[in-house]
């Protein structure tokens, strides 16, 4: 198969995976939330919070995580001398650290699945950042190419995650005030 089909499913199931592990933390959050709901709202909440994650991990961002592998793997026989390249090696290091939470995204997944609640929503919404981070990274890594200037963009996000932390405060502040939610 041609070098710029097997780039171009690599970057589809990336494409995929990330949108996966964007959206599963929203569902752990969702599902942690619904915790605090009287019945029967909490018992139906919860059963379709369950169900849906279980689809979205298991019919999309494993299948995804996995082929985006194959297909990276598959460029790199083909192309060995990226191997060379000192932001290729950079970028795989962030690639690990995106298994690593994707990993912990799993074990998350599977306490939920079992009704075993150990992070707040808070806590949830910080960590749904990190997958946001890593993207820039390997975006910023693959488009530059450099293995240093993808450091502004990094610290870029870091601040920018910094506002969204004080914006996540904020909003928690107002849903605390006001109810957005009709009883």
């Amino acid at each position: 198969m041609d070098f710029l089909y097997i780039k171009a499913l690599h970057i589809i199931f990336v494409v995929t995976w990330f949108a996966g592990l964007f959206y599963i933390p929203r569902l752990f959050i969702y599902q942690t939330e619904a915790e605090n709901k009287l019945e029967p709202a909490k018992s139906i909440l919860q059963t379709q919070f369950k169900l849906m994650s279980k689809r979205l991990w298991y019919i999309i961002t494993w299948p995804s995580a996995i082929l985006a592998s194959i297909f990276a793997f598959w460029m790199l026989y083909q192309s060995p001398y990226y191997l060379e390249e000192p932001w290729m090696l950079v970028k795989l290091t962030f690639v690990l650290a995106l298994y690593f939470y994707h990993g912990f995204c799993h074990h998350i997944y599977k306490q939920l699945q079992k009704d075993i609640i150990k992070y707040s929503a808070f806590k949830l919404r910080i960590f749904n950042e990190i997958s946001t981070i890593i993207l820039f990274a390997v975006v910023f890594l693959v488009t530059l190419k450099d293995e240093f200037n993808w450091i502004w963009g990094v610290v870029g996000i870091i601040l920018f995650g910094l506002l969204m932390m004080l914006g996540i405060k904020l909003y928690k502040k107002m849903r605390e005030k006001k109810s957005w939610e009709k009883k």
